[in-house]
């Protein structure tokens, strides 16, 4: 019991929240990627209110605020991103899990074999190198492995992350073959990222379509302003400013529009 209660105030997992680990489903973004994001809102939404409207000044505090307003899209962008990352390694983990199994390593050698591979591939600040030395802490303070990959799980909210934590569970408890299902949950998530790079390659030709479509406007007003057309909406009267209102919500709703149909998740 005591032994218990020590290894409790050393490392005790929480669900969502271990203290030592990440939690995947939020993303703090640094003062870098703070800036990238208002830059890019900034910069955009200025050229095109520019564009329509010809004011620097309704483009710049427009611009700032479209900034301010899209870093919390941009985090959403960066934390799906790092979880797409985070599933990759995870792959590569089983891969070098599978491979000590097969050698004959029991279980925590075979973690400690994947966190130094894991450390050679992506370095110490990986995010599954930093997991794996989670994993490590705990079982050096005599807490169930099956524990921690179920608090890497719930941290992580990766469906495969998930079910090979599950599986893993009842692997130990019934007396399967650990080996097998590693291999057999390496093999499936390896599937699952063919396919998905399948359909994204598939996809790939109509989203550049779609981002072209939502240049042309911007490239049309340049150059029929440039060649002094008279089928331009000049002058900032009630009726323009509403033309330009009404086309501008267009353009952004048909790129929703558009960015739903081409996203696809499996």
């Amino acid at each position: 019991m005591k032994k218990e209660k020590k290894a409790k105030e050393i490392y005790e997992p929480k669900k969502g929240l271990t203290g030592q680990g990440d939690d995947y489903h939020i993303y703090t973004m640094n003062m870098k990627e703070k800036a990238t994001a208002f830059l890019l809102g900034m910069a955009g939404t200025f050229i095109v209110i520019f564009l329509f409207f010809k004011s620097v000044v309704l483009g710049l505090v427009a611009g700032i605020a479209v900034g301010i307003f899209i870093q919390k899209y941009y985090a959403a962008f960066l934390c799906e991103k790092r979880k797409k990352t985070l599933l990759m390694q995870f792959r590569d983990m089983l891969e070098g899990l599978t491979s000590s199994y097969s050698s004959g390593k029991n279980t925590n050698g075979a973690f400690s074999d994947a966190y130094g591979d894991m450390v050679q591939i992506y370095g110490e600040n990986a995010d599954i190198v930093r997991e794996l030395k989670i994993i490590l802490m705990g079982i050096n303070s005599n807490i169930n492995i099956e524990t921690l990959l179920e608090d890497f799980a719930d941290r992580s909210e990766l469906k495969d992350i998930r079910s090979f934590a599950d599986v893993f569970e009842v692997s130990v408890k019934q007396g399967g073959n650990i080996k097998d299902i590693i291999s057999a949950t390496r093999d499936i998530i390896n599937d699952k990222i063919e396919i998905e790079m399948e359909i994204s390659t598939l996809l790939s030709g109509n989203k550049n379509e779609l981002n072209i479509m939502m240049i042309m406007p911007l490239i049309i007003i340049v150059s029929m302003e440039g060649l002094g057309s008279e089928m331009t909406v000049t002058g900032n009267s009630p009726l323009n400013i509403l033309i330009k209102i009404i086309s501008l919500g267009m353009f952004a709703g048909a790129y929703i529009l558009g960015r739903k149909i081409t996203t696809i998740k499996i």
